[in-house]
């Protein structure tokens, strides 16, 4: 009996060191640790998709993402190292380990989630659709038989589908690809992130943002790998120190010209 006694305490005590170990493990094969081994972050934007992201006249990353971006990198005490990217690429960037987060109007979805991992949201917004002033579009309805520009790897097509079965879904590379389709011509209106289409509409007072909302609002999050939750959980803990320090409305007011618009906290 002592002797089974015995045996048990030390299997227990390696089972204890085993499970141990492997929690070592884990966290030092993170994400995190090795962006702080490497002292680079590298982080995905769409820099087609200003004022989220763009290059400016000397050819370099600008934006509201890029400066969260860079945000996080500082908090980390590593440089940021942005990598251009589409909206249909931000999946297997990840999944690829080209980049450690993406940072790029990354709508949450439980059918994305089954890929990637979100952070908590960094910024809210409606899906609105941006028209010519003249084309006496104003709401879903007006769609039917209409030509929409939206993004690939968007979930934008799949919503106007479903308020109007009628309209037209014309896919572009980018957002601002979908963009000069509206006005062009080549496309009767284009559905995307308010907080985007409100700074075109000011960009181009031939354009308008309509008020009939195709999404009510969306949560947009960081993109992380699946399966690290070392690394969610210092984005997470990160983001709340972010955005309750001030720092983020700063940021959200240099580029977009006011105060955030929506509340970042779901309200059901």
């Amino acid at each position: 009996m002592a002797i089974c006694i015995g045996v048990t305490a030390v299997a227990s005590l390696a089972a204890c060191s085993s499970s141990s170990g492997t929690s070592a493990a884990n966290q030092q094969s993170s994400t995190l640790q090795e962006v702080i081994r490497r002292g680079t972050l590298n982080v995905a934007s769409c820099l087609t998709f200003p004022p989220f992201g763009s290059m400016d006249k000397n050819n370099k990353p600008q934006g509201f993402d890029v400066d969260v971006a860079t945000a996080m990198a500082t908090a980390l005490g590593v440089k940021v190292k942005i990598v251009d990217t589409t909206s249909a690429n931000r999946i297997p960037n990840l999944q690829t380990k080209k980049v450690d987060a993406v940072v790029c109007n990354f709508t949450t979805t439980a059918e994305r989630a089954k890929q990637v991992a979100f952070s908590d949201p960094y910024i809210v917004a409606g899906e609105v659709m941006l028209v010519k002033k003249a084309s006496g579009i104003s709401t879903l309805k007006d769609l039917s038989g209409k030509t929409v520009a939206v993004t690939k790897g968007s979930t934008n097509g799949d919503a106007v589908k479903a308020g109007n079965p009628q309209a037209k879904i014309q896919e572009y590379d980018t957002s601002s690809a979908a963009v000069l389709a509206v006005k062009q011509g080549q496309a009767d209106a284009m559905v995307e992130d308010s907080n985007f289409l409100n700074f075109q509409a000011k960009q181009d007072p031939s354009l308008k943002v309509t008020k009939d909302s195709v999404v009510p609002l969306e949560y947009n999050g960081i993109g992380v790998p699946l399966g690290d939750a070392t690394w969610l959980q210092w984005v997470d803990t990160w983001l709340r120190e972010f955005n309750t320090s001030g720092q983020a409305n700063a940021l959200y007011k240099k580029w977009f010209g006011v105060d955030r618009v929506f509340p970042l906290n779901p309200s059901y």
